[in-house]
């Protein structure tokens, strides 16, 4: 169960719609800590609504963390437009700014799927966080860098947009542990409790 906020926070080129949970029970009025989520791109359907970001959200307050899930630039009421990757970083770390100024200095978790684990590699290179776990990481598609922070990669074995091979070489290449799906696509169909459980084992306080 979580308790949960609509808002709009304001950010470089406007405001950031966004999501904002609460985890109830145990760690009601006491979360551990933060978690901020970035979707899959912008301009192939990706939102906050998207299952897997939806699914990361779940993960993240059961394992007492504030889930925090905004839509990029440009989608649904979000201000601006897509900016390769790079505005979407300035965003993100601005409402980092603004969640640690409500919540305090409550430690940081990063996560993000697709294209948003992406945006979420370039965000850990400037805030500071905890970890980093990035879901079917668009390594392929995009120059990622080495991970500056502990990292964890979540990649579904029959992955049809971002190869398996292609995260397995990433991952070997920065000696980042690399947690195959068995069975899951790049949505992951049929999947997404399979991934939940995976990254609650990686978030448990």
């Amino acid at each position: 169960m979580t308790k949960q906020h609509k808002l709009r926070i304001k950010g470089p080129v406007g405001a950031i719609e966004t999501v904002i949970e609460e985890p109830v029970g145990v760690f009601a009025n006491a979360p551990v800590g933060l978690a901020l989520i970035a979707h899959p791109h912008p301009l192939k359907g990706g939102s906050l609504d998207n299952k897997v970001a939806w699914t990361l959200a779940r993960a993240a307050v059961a394992c007492g963390l504030v889930a925090v899930r905004p839509n990029f630039r440009g989608v649904g009421s979000s201000a601006g437009e897509y900016d390769h990757g790079i505005g979407e970083t300035e965003d993100l770390l601005a409402l980092a700014a603004a969640i640690t100024a409500h919540y305090g200095k409550l430690p940081w978790t990063l996560m993000g799927f697709s294209f948003g684990a992406y945006v979420q590699h370039r965000v850990a290179q400037e805030l500071h966080a905890e970890r980093l776990i990035m879901v079917g990481p668009a390594v392929s598609m995009y120059a990622f860098e080495a991970a500056r922070i502990p990292t964890t990669i979540l990649h579904g074995i029959e992955d049809e947009v971002i190869p398996f091979q292609a995260a397995r070489e990433y991952a070997d290449l920065h000696a980042i542990p690399l947690i195959a799906i068995e069975g899951a696509g790049h949505f992951f169909h049929g999947k997404l409790r399979a991934l939940q459980s995976q990254v609650e084992a990686l978030c448990k306080p």
